[in-house]
């Protein structure tokens, strides 16, 4: 039987409705988020990022939302995974190698035990992702320049990519710096040139964000609340955000922050936050003329949803926008204990005055973190 025109536009705009809505809901199917005493959206507690799941996508798996064949793929294949079996295989007694050093290039100056970067594929509304973006659809992060490179350090380092980026080759940092052009972040001239996280200044890896991402271990978040601000102290680097609640806070476009400068407010069961005005020296998604939306929802009573828009046309050629899962963390947040200008620091500066001495030309260390 033909429906009449009018009932099949009222029948259609139904169905576009309850898919808006089912596309857009932040919480699971029959779950009520908790409150606090005064009535906002209770996202307190302890809870952690950690993940194979990475920002952006591999070629090979071009689909979101990955089957359970692709899952028990990427993990097996992923390489910590890997690694903490081999670490955990008994040692021979007879072998009397003594290492060469080579190990340490390879990332081998960190056993499985001490990191911790996630077992296993994330999941966000209850589906196994392939990235934390989802849009755009190829969940890469649509650059203008195609050739820029990815504000996390290379695989084997503190803060290195895990799951799809840590088997695909993909070169990560600002790349070499020529000190006789007259050096440069990352450079070697002096201790503040040397990376952020280097020097104790925020986290490695982008943890504390603009968009907050998972790295080689300490990916612990505390969310603590208050009537008037909400406070996000990041495990790594002991970063702590502060947020203001308040839509009418005039913020000075002159002072730019670490971290940027943020303010939020409560939309319904959503906690939303916007950044702005990041200092220039801080090397992320978000540059100084960005800005980021991050809306924070209990999708039940062990996962925060983490949803997030950048805009920065002076980076991206499109907004673009992302999901990740925030599960509640078996452990509280642990002091990090970073300690700036230790033996490391002394003697990566005196090996560039050696080079130097010698005629050499020092680079910078393309495999930057934090910045």
């Amino acid at each position: 039987m033909k429906l009449p025109i009018r009932l099949q536009v009222a029948l259609c705009a139904s169905i576009a409705a309850a898919c808006v809505g089912a596309a857009s809901a932040q919480s699971a199917p029959g779950y009520t988020p908790p409150k606090t005493s005064w009535g906002a959206p209770d996202l307190q507690g302890f809870w952690s990022n950690a993940s194979i799941t990475d920002m952006q996508r591999s070629p090979a798996y071009p689909n979101l939302v990955m089957t359970q064949a692709e899952v028990a793929k990427m993990e097996g294949e992923d390489y910590y995974n890997n690694r903490t079996r081999e670490d955990a295989k008994p040692a021979d007694p007879n072998d009397k190698t003594l290492l060469d050093g080579s190990d340490l290039l390879s990332g081998g100056g960190y056993n499985a035990f001490w990191v911790d970067p996630g077992k296993h594929v994330a999941q966000v509304r209850g589906e196994f992702r392939s990235s934390w973006i989802v849009e755009p659809s190829d969940g890469r992060i649509p650059r203008k320049n195609a050739a820029t490179v990815e504000p996390r350090p290379a695989s084997g380092t503190p803060g290195a990519p895990t799951g799809a980026a840590s088997r695909t080759g993909t070169v990560q940092g600002p790349g070499a710096v020529n000190r006789n052009a007259g050096g440069g972040v990352g450079s070697y001239d002096n201790p503040e040139t040397r990376p952020m996280g280097e020097r104790c200044i925020i986290g490695f890896g982008n943890t504390g964000g603009p968009v907050m991402t998972n790295v080689l271990y300490n990916n612990t978040y505390q969310i603590v609340q208050s009537p008037d601000h909400v406070v996000i102290l990041i495990e790594m680097v002991h970063d702590a955000r502060i947020v203001p609640i308040t839509k009418d806070r005039k913020r000075p476009e002159a002072i730019k922050q670490w971290l940027g400068d943020s303010i939020g407010w409560y939309e319904g069961d959503t906690l939303v936050v916007q950044t702005k005005n990041v200092h220039p020296g801080q090397r992320g998604y978000v540059s100084k003329d960005g800005m980021l939306t991050e809306r924070f929802t209990r999708w039940n009573d062990t996962q925060i949803l983490y949803a997030f828009t950048v805009e920065d046309p002076t980076q991206y050629s499109q907004p673009w926008k992302g999901e990740m899962a925030f599960n509640v963390s078996k452990e509280p947040s642990y002091e990090y204990a970073c300690h700036e200008g230790n033996y490391a620091m002394e003697g990566i500066l005196a090996g560039a005055r050696k080079q130097e001495r010698e005629g050499k030309v020092v680079k910078a260390n393309a495999a930057e973190e934090g910045r």
